[in-house]
């Protein structure tokens, strides 16, 4: 079987694929490289071009009569960004994602595996969430995803097309083998930030230490970016077994926090990191992590990673960041 990744040169799409490749599954990528990297595609099937072109997704399923499903990875993602452009934001991830939809639904297509986010939940007093969690968005980047999920169950329940929704919480890490990993050299969330203060000798900013968790910092669910592209494989080969399920969280079921995060990476690193307080970021809240088990019962995966190990993994792809990416 081969599957399209839209988005799959940049990390969790290029991620997701290299874990298909391992399963006998065979990625086709579609990305445009507004932050994906084309070293990420090689040796693979590449298609350079926007998920809204549709003469292009049609030139792909022609040439591609095999696919068999999409794993729609294609968004902006930064919440600051979003902030600062919500139309820019709402263009790229909900209006091109109608569009895409439109030419997958021309092309025949039966099944989407959508990379959703767990920032569209409301959290809760105990910072946990199910998938049964109300929902409350609280940035423009969540809030597309919240406006896909439901667009998405708008189409699925009429039209010839089953979507699935997996919510993701903090992808950490790379891939174990180090073909890929995260492709941009000054990323915005917490790990990205003290793996560059450790690169650059600057001090890590906790953003916010007035949040109601055990010691004030922001609390995540950080899961290893590999677990999560095994969480993908798992859900194409069960796809049709999974009925009405519109939803699933893919998470470790632990949360950590900014400062426990800190003290991992000390335990990880050669040498510890500067630490300052500052106010919270626009758009940040004070976080969750899952509660579930759907993906355990219907998917037969959980993760396997530690933070540590993720940790490990992202500071290794950063040693080597720069001789992989031209």
């Amino acid at each position: 079987m081969r599957v399209l990744i839209s988005g799959g040169a940049g990390y969790i799409g290029s991620t997701v694929a290299s874990a298909c490749l391992d399963a006998g599954i065979e990625p086709v990528i579609l990305d445009s490289l507004v932050t994906g990297r084309e070293e990420f595609a090689e040796g693979r099937r590449f298609y350079r071009g926007d998920i809204a072109d549709g003469t292009l997704v049609d030139t792909i399923f022609r040439e591609n009569p095999d696919i068999g499903a999409v794993v729609h990875c294609a968004a902006l993602i930064v919440v600051p960004d979003s902030v600062a452009d919500p139309v820019g934001y709402y263009r790229a991830n909900v209006t091109k994602s109608l569009e895409f939809t439109d030419h997958l639904l021309r092309n025949g297509c039966q099944r989407m595996i959508f990379s959703s986010s767990a920032s569209i939940y409301q959290t809760g007093d105990d910072f946990t969430v199910n998938e049964d969690s109300p929902l409350d968005p609280q940035s423009p980047y969540a809030r597309t995803k919240a406006v896909c999920e439901g667009m998405f169950a708008d189409i699925s329940a009429t039209q010839p097309i089953k979507i699935l929704s997996l919510r993701y919480f903090n992808p950490i890490g790379a891939d174990p083998q180090m073909r890929t990993g995260l492709q941009v050299r000054r990323p915005s969330h917490a790990l990205g930030k003290m793996i560059e203060a450790y690169e650059y000798g600057t001090p890590f900013q906790v953003t916010g230490t007035d949040y109601p968790t055990r010691d004030g910092s922001g609390i995540r669910d950080y899961i290893h970016v590999w677990d999560l592209a095994l969480a993908h494989v798992a859900a194409l080969e069960r796809f049709d077994d999974l009925g009405g399920t519109a939803v699933i969280n893919l998470g470790t079921g632990e949360g950590t926090t900014v400062r426990e995060l800190v003290d991992a990476f000390s335990r990880v690193s050669d040498r510890p990191i500067e630490v300052v307080e500052t106010e919270r970021r626009p758009g940040d809240v004070a976080g969750a992590y899952t509660r579930s088990d759907r993906a355990k019962r219907l998917l037969g995966w959980e993760a396997g990673f530690t933070v540590e190990q993720g940790i490990r993994h992202s500071l290794e792809w950063a040693s080597i960041r720069d001789s992989r990416l031209t």
